[in-house]
């Protein structure tokens, strides 16, 4: 079915807003999936703040004009879905490499975050970002180290005074 020259605005806007908003992309062959699995795919996404579109790439090319994923617009060609992360840079890459362990038909073409469009082999490496919360976890298990590092020295010649004078006390008693 053709879509009415008011269907194609609205989903150009709607793509726009959300490519304006979003942190990455992934372009993806979606060719032989049947529709239980984009069903499957769509509940995926919608549970991991993934925004999921099947469109022309013509429609597509309008909608990233202007944004950070301007830099597709020349490598999209045959039927793509569009993995857009919402929260974390790396969930439109964990969701697409996920499907793919269980459906090959899924195929990586394109990523792009922060205006750089990456090869699908760099699908692996921001897979692998940590999410916001795992990030601030570690920075602060970094920030906190030192200091601990420092209380456990000053602690220590204490604790080392506190083990002789027991040892000094157990010999004493056992003679």
């Amino acid at each position: 079915m053709a879509l009415s020259i008011e269907q194609k605005k609205a989903v150009v806007e709607q793509v726009t807003e959300v490519a304006r908003t979003a942190l990455a992309a992934v372009a993806a062959e979606y060719r032989g999936l049947t529709v239980e699995e984009m069903t499957e795919l769509r509940a995926k996404a919608r549970a991991s703040g993934v925004y999921l579109k099947v469109a022309k790439n013509t429609l597509v090319r309008r909608a990233v004009e202007g944004t950070e994923f301007e830099c597709m617009q020349e490598s999209l060609t045959g039927p793509l879905l569009f993995a857009f992360s919402m929260e974390d840079p790396g969930a439109a890459a964990r969701l697409v490499k996920d499907f793919v362990k269980s459906n090959d038909k899924l195929i990586a073409k394109l990523v792009a975050v922060g205006g750089e469009l990456y090869d699908a082999s760099e699908l692996e490496r921001l897979s692998s970002l940590p999410t916001y919360d795992q990030a601030i976890a570690i920075l602060m298990g970094v920030m906190k180290a030192p200091i601990e590092k420092f209380v456990r020295t000053l602690a220590e010649p204490h604790t080392k005074l506190v083990r002789s004078f027991a040892a000094v006390r157990d010999a004493k008693q056992a003679a």
